[in-house]
Order: C-alpha cells, then sequence, then structure tokens
C-alpha cells in the first residue's frame, strides 16, 4: 500500500512480515484455546479425521461397587452378572423399577445389533415400518385380549374417557391395518413388516436388570401368506433368519419347542441362550435334535419322545420367539386377500420376535467373566482403545506415536473410523485405564509401553475376547485390524 511505501516497506519484506506472523498465530493458537477444547480439535492436518478421545465421552465411569445409587439400591441388590457389570460401568442406570436409562455406549452396541439384524430382515424380504405404541382398547377387546392379558398391560385413558394400552406386542394393531387395505392381491404375498421399537409390559417383580424390565426394545415381525404351506415355509424362513443371527453374534444358541400363551396360534418355537441365571427350565435330547421348554411335556417324562433318548435338563434365557398363528387374527379383523379368482380369503398370519436388549445383556451374561465385559465382536460399542503413557511418566514421549498410531489406523482401516477411542486421561496410570477398558469390554485395546522406544516402535496390544497379548508395530496392528468386521 501506499502507506507502507511511505514507511519504506518493500513488498517482499511484507510477504515475510505476514508469513511470520501467520506462523506464530498458528503456534498460539493451540494455548489459547481452552485444553478440553484443544483435545476435541485435531491437532493434525486438516484433512483428518478429529480423534475420539474418552474424557469427552458421555460415560460415568464413577459407578463404582461402592457407589452404585438409584432404585435398586446397594450392589447387593444387583442379582446377576450382566446386570452389575452394566451397572458399574455406568452402560445404563436406573430410573425406576424395571425402567432404565441406556447410556451412550449402550446405545452404539444396540444400533450395531440393529444392523445385524436389518441386514438378515431384509435379506428375506422384510420391510421396516413403525407401529403406534399407544394402541386402542378397541383392538384388543376384538380378539379378547384385553381382558386374557390382565394386570401385564400397562392401561391408561385420554382426556375423553378412551382406553388405550401401550403395545407389550402388535398382532392387533398390524392386524387393523392390513385389514384396512381392502384390495389386497395375493400377488402381493407374502408380506413380511418389522419393527424395532419399545414395547412395554407391566411385569410384577422386574429383576436382573434389561433380562426383565418394564420397558425395553424389541423386534417384532407379522408376516402374511395366501396359505398354511405357504406360512410354513415363510416360519422356516425366518427361522433361519434368527440362527443366522445369532451365530453372526458367536452365541451358543438352542431351538426349543414352546408353548404359544397369550399370543396364541398352533406352534412356536424359542431361541435360548443357555445360562445358569435363566428363568425357563429347558430339556434337550442328548442322542437327537429335540429340545423343548418344560412347559410343552409332561413333568414326569425323562425320555425324549421322538428317540427315547434320556432327556437333560437346563436353563436358560428366552431372546426370540416364533409364532404360527394361521388365522386367528386375520379371523378378528377380517384380514383379507383377493385371489386369482379375486375372492376374498383370509390371510395366513405368522409373528416373530427378538428381544434387542435382552440379547444385549444375555450376551453379557454369557460370555463376561465376574470382573470384566465381553461383548460380541460385531456389536462391541468401540472396537479399539488407545491408551497413551501416563504423563510424567518415562515413557511419556511415546504419546505421540500413539497419536501417530491412531491417525494412522482410521486412515488404513476405514471401518474402524469411529470405533476407535484414545483414552486420553493420561493423569491416570495405565494399569487403572486398562481396568476401565476391562470394564467397557472393547476387543482390542492397544499400550505405549516400554517397546515403543524401540526401533521399530512396537506396542502392546491385549485382545480382550481371547486374553492373548500381543507386541506388534503400527503395521502389525493396522493388519490385525483391517480383519475386524464392524456392520
Amino acid at each position: 500500500s501506499a502507506a507502507a511505501e511511505g514507511r519504506g516497506l518493500t513488498g517482499s519484506s511484507m510477504a515475510l512480515g505476514m508469513e511470520w506472523l501467520l506462523r506464530r498465530w498458528k503456534e498460539l493458537l493451540p494455548r489459547a484455546l481452552p485444553r478440553q477444547y484443544r483435545y476435541r480439535c485435531h491437532q493434525g492436518p486438516p484433512h483428518r479425521a478429529k480423534r475420539l478421545v474418552l474424557s469427552q465421552l458421555f460415560q460415568p465411569l464413577n459407578l463404582r461397587e461402592d457407589s452404585v445409587v438409584g432404585p435398586e439400591g446397594k450392589p447387593d441388590d444387583l442379582t446377576c452378572k450382566s446386570q452389575r457389570l452394566m451397572t458399574q460401568a455406568g452402560l445404563i442406570y436406573p430410573s425406576s423399577p424395571g425402567c432404565y436409562y441406556y447410556m451412550p455406549y449402550t446405545v452404539r452396541a444396540m444400533e450395531k445389533l440393529v444392523k445385524v439384524i436389518d441386514q438378515e430382515m431384509q435379506a428375506i424380504g422384510g420391510q421396516k415400518l413403525n407401529m403406534p405404541s399407544l394402541s386402542s382398547a378397541e383392538l384388543w377387546r376384538t380378539s379378547g385380549r384385553w381382558d386374557l392379558m390382565g394386570k401385564e398391560l400397562f392401561r391408561l385413558a385420554d382426556r375423553h374417557s378412551k382406553e388405550y394400552c401401550l403395545g407389550p406386542t402388535h398382532e392387533e394393531t398390524i392386524a387393523d391395518l392390513i385389514a384396512s387395505q381392502a384390495n389386497l392381491s395375493y400377488k402381493q404375498l407374502p408380506l413380511l413388516l418389522y419393527q424395532i421399537t419399545r414395547k412395554f409390559r407391566d411385569e410384577p417383580k422386574p429383576r436382573f436388570g434389561l433380562l426383565r424390565s418394564r420397558e425395553f426394545y424389541m423386534k417384532d415381525m407379522y408376516t402374511f401368506d395366501t396359505c398354511k404351506e405357504a406360512a410354513l415355509r415363510t416360519y422356516s424362513l425366518v427361522s433361519e433368519a434368527y440362527c443366522n443371527v445369532f451365530n453372526s453374534l458367536g452365541l451358543r444358541f438352542v431351538k426349543v419347542q414352546a408353548d404359544t400363551g397369550s399370543i396364541g396360534g398352533s406352534m412356536s418355537h424359542e431361541f435360548q441362550l443357555p445360562a445358569g441365571i435363566g428363568e425357563d427350565k429347558l430339556v434337550i435330547c442328548s442322542n437327537c435334535s429335540f429340545s423343548a421348554n418344560v412347559e410343552t411335556i409332561n413333568l414326569d417324562q425323562t425320555d425324549c419322545p421322538v428317540c427315547k433318548g434320556k432327556l437333560a435338563e437346563t436353563k436358560g434365557i428366552e431372546v426370540g420367539h416364533t409364532f404360527y398363528l394361521g388365522t386367528k387374527y386375520s379371523s378378528f379383523f377380517n384380514v383379507t386377500f383377493h385371489t386369482a379368482q379375486n375372492k376374498p380369503v383370509l390371510a395366513e398370519m405368522g409373528c416373530y420376535g427378538l428381544g434387542i436388549t435382552r440379547i444385549l445383556a444375555a450376551s453379557l451374561e454369557v460370555l463376561s467373566t465376574e470382573d470384566s465385559i465381553c461383548w460380541p465382536t460385531l456389536i462391541a460399542p468401540y472396537q479399539v482403545c488407545l491408551i497413551p503413557p501416563k504423563k510424567g511418566s518415562k515413557e511419556e514421549m511415546g504419546a505421540a506415536l500413539m497419536d501417530n498410531l491412531y491417525d494412522s489406523i482410521v486412515e488404513a482401516v476405514p471401518q474402524i473410523k469411529g470405533d476407535a477411542v484414545l483414552d486420553d486421561r493420561t493423569n491416570l496410570t495405565i494399569g487403572k485405564r486398562l481396568k476401565d477398558a476391562n470394564r467397557l469390554g472393547y476387543p482390542y485395546v492397544i499400550i505405549a509401553g516400554k517397546k515403543v522406544f524401540d526401533n521399530p516402535p512396537g506396542f502392546e496390544v491385549w485382545n480382550q475376547n481371547t486374553g492373548e497379548i500381543m507386541f506388534l508395530t503400527k503395521e502389525g496392528i493396522i493388519e490385525l485390524l483391517s480383519k475386524v468386521q464392524v456392520p
């Protein structure tokens, strides 16, 4: 400018001055920002993703054995392993008997489980919808279940004295919806409609955390077919999809004959995870594939009705249930389709449930140790936790290497982006942070220890699900994590 020229500043000197100011500004800016904001903002090149740091996550890690509070009382009242582990790790927090806050880690696991289930349901032609939780009493009176369900229903009335219930299941609602489609054709069947939503049951004695609660998440599917044979084919198809879900999670399950209960129908099966805490008693034949809930057999029966082999008794946690309903609800609500001859015929129905929150808790019940959570790897809230050295320790210089490792992992392994956490609480020892990592159940924990000063730098890698401890270079870690599956 003219003023600059008047003071004798040349263009080159101005450029050098501006360059110096810009460089100095970049050096001073991080110091001027609050420490917590500096952690939130990634300090590397702008094209890289922000680091996910544990100090910024809402995860109440202060919930310890000596400080558990809430409606469920003292630690002694936490009556099963999954409930105790989830409460102490801050994965859930009791609100009222049978109702919980689901913390962010738990919601992440639940959303991953939903993705797994969505993939299986849509692979067999399932279409996702959402139905009202508030269900008219008139629908339930039409089916006869308003009185049959008794006190299990949460009942309420609106300002006009119209009665409703909070849906524990949706057979009436879906039947009413399909009945309203007057021109339904046989060409549109089978219909496989499902939702994943909150359900409500007025449990007389909620217990075991998410295993028996009053408010929970469920996947419920309702199917409509042209005839019994087609409905049974659909039944087998959905049952196989359920098996795929549990196999992909690495959960040992058993499919057993079951009572149809208040839902009704002529056939049903439960999917059970064998566990000592389970409330269902099961019998399993060692000679053949027969298995059943004891509700369906003569209690004095000790031989298998199929092969006469001996029946062994065990306990299980019910995590899924399938029902062939026939025309029970179709007849109540006049759910019909038109044949090729334009004749109205009652549709054959089936219903199929998976307990979303119950699967989460039951999987922890059967996979975890008494003091460490172990998730099915596919649905772990986060796959990797990186623990840098303690501030002031001899290994503190390795913190920069850990930052670099984090950035390299999320850039080289796309499925891990968003699934890796850096435990930046460097005021705590590695041991304390490792203990918290065990509580939360990361499948992989990476520690910057003494070997970070080796050439090349080495890192301590814990496979939490197998108990294996490895020492790997950055390249070795990237190769290991590239094999991890995330839904």
